[in-house]
C-alpha cells in the first residue's frame, strides 16, 4: 500500500525507508491519485505497532553456506531500527506487509518464543550446535525493552548449557551482561556488535533508531571487560559512503577490546534495491549516482549478487581494495588471531537423569 505519508516527495523523519513498495506476493495494490475523488482514505501513521504472532517453531536451520551460522532464532519479525539496507526487509513480505515502512513500524512479537525454544532443545535429536540470536532482525531492538523475550531466551540457554552466538547494534544488550558473563565463563557465548560507520550524521540517516557508534564501542568495551568474547561486524560497508572508515573503525574496536572483526559489502536484493535507492537520492543527491555505480561495480554490474561466497564480499577492483585494506588493518590491530569454538559438550536438559553427552 502507498498512502499520503509514503509518497516519493515526503520525508518521514525517524525512519530509514521513505516509501512502502508493493508487496510482490500480493496481486492488488491501491494508491491515492486524486484526493478529491476519495471520501474515506486511511493514512498510515508513523507510530510503531506491535502484533502478537504465533509460531510453530522458533529455531531455523540456515541453508546459506556463507552467513557464518548453522541455526538462527529470531524473537521479533520486522525491526524498528530502520536500517535502510537491511536484508531482513524482504522477509516481511511473507507476512503480508511491505518491506519498506511497514518493516519498521509493524513489528511481529513472537511471545511464544521461550516455550518453543525449550521444546526445541528437548528434542532427542538435538546436538547442541551453536544457535545465533539476531540472524535476521535485531533481538535487542526497542521492542525488547518491553517484552524481554531475548533475556528469557538467554536464561533458558544458560540453564540448558546451550551455546549461543549474538549480533546486535543496540546498547540494551548491556542489561543482560550478568547472564552473558555466566555463559562466557563456561564458553557458551560470543557476541558481535555491528558498526559500519563512526559518522553520526550518516548513522542517523541510514540507521535512524539505532544506538550511536560511541555507544556501540561502549558495548564492546564493557562486555569484553566482563570476560565475554567480543567481535565486530563492519557491515555493510557502502562504497562511496562508509568504506573509507575501515582503518578508523578497526583501530577503535581493537582499543575497546574486540578480538575479531568481519565485514560485508552492501547488496540490495529484492525490494531493498528501490528502497535504498530512494533513500540515497533523497539524502545524498550530490553523490547518489556515484555511490550507486560503485555498488554495482562490486556485484558484476548489478546492486545484488546471489552467488554464495561472492555475494557478501563482492568482486571487482573496489571490492578487492576494501578486502586488502580490511585484511591489512586487522593485522595492524591484532584482530582475528584466534578463533576458539564454543563448547557444546556441557549441554543438558534440566531435570533429566542423563545429559546429551
Amino acid at each position: 500500500m502507498n498512502d499520503a505519508e509514503d509518497t516519493p516527495n515526503t520525508y518521514v523523519k525517524g525512519r530509514g525507508a521513505q516509501l512502502n513498495p508493493h508487496n510482490h506476493f500480493q496481486k492488488n495494490d491501491y494508491v491515492q491519485e486524486h484526493v478529491e475523488g476519495i471520501d474515506d482514505w486511511e493514512v498510515t501513521q508513523s507510530k510503531t505497532s506491535f502484533i502478537i504472532g504465533k509460531s510453530k517453531s522458533i529455531v531455523n536451520k540456515v541453508a546459506s553456506p556463507d552467513v557464518g551460522m548453522a541455526y538462527s532464532l529470531n524473537p521479533y519479525q520486522g525491526c524498528e531500527h530502520g536500517c535502510t539496507y537491511c536484508y531482513a526487509r524482504n522477509a516481511h513480505e511473507y507476512w503480508g506487509f511491505s518491506a519498506g515502512l511497514d518493516f519498521e513500524r509493524k513489528i511481529i512479537v513472537k511471545q511464544d518464543a521461550p516455550a518453543l525454544f525449550k521444546k526445541f532443545l528437548e528434542k532427542k535429536s538435538w546436538d547442541a550446535s551453536v544457535i545465533s540470536l539476531s540472524g535476521n532482525t535485531d533481538c535487542y531492538q526497542p521492542a525488547e525493552r518491553k517484552y524481554k523475550l531475548t533475556r528469557q531466551l538467554l536464561e533458558i540457554a544458560l540453564a540448558y548449557k546451550q551455546p549461543i552466538g549474538m549480533i546486535t547494534k543496540n546498547a540494551l544488550i548491556l542489561r543482560d551482561k550478568d547472564i552473558l558473563q555466566e555463559m562466557a565463563k563456561q564458553n557458551l557465548c560470543r557476541v558481535y556488535v555491528s558498526i559500519n560507520s563512526l559518522n553520526e550524521d550518516l548513522r542517523m540517516k541510514m540507521e535512524p533508531r539505532t544506538t550511536t557508534a560511541k555507544q556501540r564501542l561502549k558495548i564492546v568495551d564493557e562486555l569484553s571487560k566482563a570476560g565475554i568474547p567480543m567481535g565486530v561486524m563492519v557491515a555493510p560497508l557502502v562504497p562511496g559512503l562508509s568504506d573509507h572508515e575501515v582503518p578508523k573503525i578497526l583501530k577503535a574496536i581493537a582499543e575497546n577490546g574486540a578480538q575479531r572483526a568481519g565485514y560485508t559489502i552492501v547488496r540490495l536484493n529484492g525490494a531493498i534495491g528501490p528502497i535504498f535507492e530512494d533513500w540515497l537520492r533523497k539524502n545524498y543527491p550530490d553523490r547518489a549516482d556515484k555511490v550507486w555505480h560503485m555498488i554495482q561495480s562490486c556485484h558484476g554490474g548489478s546492486v545484488n549478487d546471489s552467488r554464495f561466497g561472492d555475494r557478501m564480499r563482492g568482486d571487482g577492483n573496489i571490492a578487492q581494495m576494501i578486502k586488502d585494506i580490511f585484511k591489512l588493518h586487522c593485522r595492524i590491530n591484532k584482530l582475528n588471531l584466534e578463533d576458539s569454538p564454543l563448547d557444546s559438550s556441557l549441554f543438558r536438559v534440566p531435570g533429566a537423569q542423563l545429559g546429551l553427552f
